[in-house]
């Protein structure tokens, strides 16, 4: 997912994100909406997306078991889990390595992962008690919506007209619904070039004075997000586009260091 050099008036440092996507996602938002007094909007990568780091199964007690599973974004879940009988503390030990020797680095959603929990060289056993901490890798997937992040609502509010206040409203409610923002964003998501919805394209009468620039973010063979800014039609497209190219730049050296590494 190369995209263009950043601007040299872009100063977007996601150093200080120590391997957390969640906070060069933050960043990003912030140094956006501060750059541009545009509402900004940030989707994060979809968890079946995620690779798997390591995996921890612990014995707490003689009949309840955590399993801890850490991803390559530096997302960390854990899982209570508890028994009817005693778990056999060799077998508790021998599935954590099991799992950390097959499962690291596949992504959450992979067909390989599942298969790994019916491999037919594990005993009856093993399976069983694999079968019983799988739920801490699936309802991960399950339970978990794709983050938008937003940055700017105060900001903006400067940038719309007193006529246009009505369209400012709309969009906060629009906002509030992530559902449907993250379904414009992803409609988007399989563009390499930046992208521009203007009023109509929106889909909704009350947001005709509104228009939405982005570009994704992602690995050079898959796209995970979107960086884009809401704002009036009349905003300056050049520049909006050349920021959030730039934007989507950063995030993709940042997530490429994290999902290859």
């Amino acid at each position: 997912n190369r995209l263009e050099p950043r601007p040299a008036d872009l100063e977007l440092d996601l150093s200080d994100a120590d391997s957390q996507v969640d906070s060069a996602l933050r960043a990003t938002t912030s140094v956006l909406a501060d750059l541009s007094h545009r509402l900004a909007l940030v989707s994060a990568p979809p968890l079946e997306t995620t690779m798997l780091r390591h995996v921890e199964v612990l014995l707490l007690q003689p009949r309840v078991v955590m399993v801890v599973v850490i991803t390559s974004t530096g997302g960390v879940t854990k899982r209570l889990l508890t028994f009817e009988e005693p778990v056999d503390a060799g077998l508790a030990e021998w599935s954590a390595q099991y799992l950390n020797e097959t499962l690291a680095g596949l992504r959450l959603g992979a067909r390989l992962l599942r298969a790994r929990f019916e491999d037919a060289a594990l005993s009856d056993r093993e399976r069983a008690f694999l079968e019983r901490v799988r739920p801490a890798f699936t309802d991960v997937l399950e339970a978990e919506e794709q983050t938008l992040y937003v940055g700017g609502t105060a900001g903006v509010l400067d940038e719309f007209r007193t006529d246009e206040l009505r369209t400012y409203r709309r969009l906060l409610e629009v906002l509030e619904q992530r559902a449907a923002v993250l379904d414009l964003l992803r409609a988007s998501l399989g563009s390499k070039r930046p992208f521009v919805r203007v009023g109509p394209d929106l889909d909704d009468p009350d947001l005709a004075g509104v228009s939405l620039v982005g570009a994704a973010y992602g690995l050079q063979h898959m796209n995970l997000g979107t960086v884009s800014l809401l704002g009036p039609t009349r905003m300056d497209y050049e520049k909006a586009i050349a920021v959030v190219r730039a934007a989507a730049h950063e995030l993709s050296r940042f997530v490429e260091e994290l999902y290859e590494s």
